[in-house]
């Protein structure tokens, strides 16, 4: 009777916990059930368009486009009509030009511009420097001097007209052409064979050199017309570093002591592309 008895409780244990094993195992089983056909797909993500590179504008649109005159984003063309150079051939555009070179000196790669057209006379200057990195004196239309000796000031040196002093990175450059006025220099009786008899008279004979450059290193001078000094054309005092290119120096045939290039204590001189004669 007591192994009936043991028998019974045992099969009444092992029928409660198998009987609560299935119940857990259909819990779970209910939880982790595949979802059917008939419920809907989740939505897909957004679609994600992609961008197309982003192309840097031109900071230099139309590369062979001349900049307007005195238009320039950067600010650093100096036209010199906004200085007030009237460009006509007869008014005195001097005060425009050392006005614009005293502003564009102090800003860093910024340019002088002489714009084309202009026909601008001014007298015995001296650009000095020292200047901001990058200088360039852009000369498109006509620079000349005074039309002779008698209209030289007087308080003005006869023996230089454009000078450029300590300078270092500087560019005097354009397509434009620079007008010496040199015959009425060429016909004083002081020249040679001016004089009576085919000779030179004995008074003081000073003419003015058209273009110095003195004191100043890694110069360029480049696509200029120069034509026509009193005496030299260009001329290079205790220089180093000179770039010429592409440039013409011109004057007749009979015109005294007018050297096309003089080199005077300057080291480092490079001269390609030009043309000088008489």
């Amino acid at each position: 009777m007591r192994i009936l008895s043991g028998i019974l409780v045992v099969y009444l244990i092992s029928t409660l916990l198998f009987g609560q094993l299935i119940y857990v195992a259909r819990g779970r089983f209910h939880y982790h059930k595949r979802r059917g056909l008939s419920d809907p797909p989740p939505p897909p993500p957004p679609a994600v368009t992609a961008k197309p590179p982003q192309v840097p504008s031109d900071p230099y649109p139309n590369p062979n486009q001349d900049p307007a005159p005195g238009d320039s984003d950067s600010g650093c063309i100096f036209d010199v009509t906004s200085f007030g150079a009237v460009g006509d051939g007869s008014c005195d555009d001097t005060a425009a030009f050392k006005d614009a070179w005293k502003a564009a000196c102090a800003v860093q790669s910024s340019v002088v511009l002489a714009p084309e057209g202009g026909v601008f006379k001014i007298t015995s200057t001296i650009f000095s420097g020292p200047c901001k990195p990058g200088l360039v004196f852009q000369l498109d239309g006509v620079l000349m001097p005074p039309d002779g000796p008698e209209e030289w000031p007087e308080k003005d040196s006869k023996s230089q007209w454009l000078v450029f002093y300590r300078l270092d990175g500087f560019t005097f450059a354009g397509k434009g052409t620079v007008e010496g006025n040199g015959q009425k220099w060429w016909d004083l009786p002081c020249k040679p064979h001016r004089g009576p008899d085919g000779s030179s008279s004995s008074e003081p004979c000073v003419s003015p050199t058209m273009i110095r450059f003195f004191m100043s290193n890694n110069i360029e001078v480049g696509g200029l017309r120069i034509q026509n000094s009193p005496q030299f054309h260009m001329k290079f005092d205790g220089c180093e570093g000179v770039s010429i290119n592409d440039i013409q120096i011109s004057s007749p045939k009979l015109s005294p002591n007018t050297d096309g290039i003089h080199l005077g204590n300057t080291r480092s001189v490079a001269i390609h592309n030009s043309v000088v004669s008489n």
